[in-house]
């Protein structure tokens, strides 16, 4: 893993994504080296020619700036974050994110913050201080075999299913993103999430052209045909009255 520390221009971005008004991306890069990745695109921006999954960019200068940048900031909710993950295993040395979320607690914006690590639960004495906050941890399959094909850096389930818990168990608000579905039994996958969450997002694989050479032969039919879409709607029905939102 490659990591350098950079000094960022700018750290609170304007977003297309429905309901968020502003990102924050503490890093360039992410070392969960995601099969299905969307994110690569940032390598057009940033001059990386080494593999995605291999280079972490920190933004050294991450808090300062969205101090600066939030005093001049309309009103709306920020994600953290949209093309990294804001707790991948930099951030236990670096602690970029959680200086940002220090700037956040003091400011008038709700939070969002989209993770796949544990890492988070390091902050939960930061998060109680929100009035208007909420944790949500990816887990797109309940068998941990599916994900070490396509998630080789990324914790284990288990480990995802843990922080959900415990974070829930303190109050916070939590939701679970099931995105991209990968092959999995939903009602398993369902059960285990159901008691920690108050709301789910899911989402089919947007971008199967990235991993075709990772599930040719094996899992073609699962994610173009019409079994994901059949999975899709098994979650729906297991998750039951729980807040269910389909990307």
């Amino acid at each position: 893993m490659q990591t350098r520390e950079i000094t960022a221009k700018s750290i609170l971005s304007r977003s297309g994504i429905d309901g968020i008004t502003y990102c924050v991306n503490p890093y360039v890069g992410c070392s969960h080296a995601c099969a299905y990745c969307y994110a690569t695109f940032m390598k057009r921006f940033t001059g990386h020619r080494e593999p995605w999954g291999s280079f972490v960019d920190v933004k050294v200068n991450a808090s300062p700036l969205l101090e600066k940048q939030t005093r001049m900031a309309g009103a709306g909710t920020i994600l953290l974050s949209s093309v990294t993950d804001p707790y991948q295993p930099a951030e236990a040395r670096y602690r970029v994110t959680r200086g940002c979320l220090e700037v956040l607690a003091g400011r008038p914006f709700p939070v969002r913050i989209l993770t796949k690590s544990p890492l988070v639960l390091r902050d939960l004495d930061l998060f109680k201080t929100f009035d208007n906050l909420s944790v949500g941890i990816t887990i797109t399959t309940d068998n941990d075999a599916v994900r070490k094909i396509f998630e080789p850096c990324a914790p284990p389930v288990k480990a995802r299913i843990e922080a959900l818990k415990r974070l829930h168990e303190n109050g916070i608000s939590t939701y679970a993103f099931i995105g991209p579905v990968l092959p999995m039994d939903p009602e398993v996958l369902a059960g285990k999430l159901r008691p920690h969450v108050d709301r789910v997002l899911i989402d089919k694989m947007n971008y199967p052209s990235k991993t075709k050479a990772v599930y040719r032969q094996v899992f073609d039919e699962w994610l173009d045909g019409f079994f994901v879409y059949e999975v899709i709607e098994r979650l729906k029905r297991a998750f039951g009255p729980t807040d269910v939102e389909c990307c």
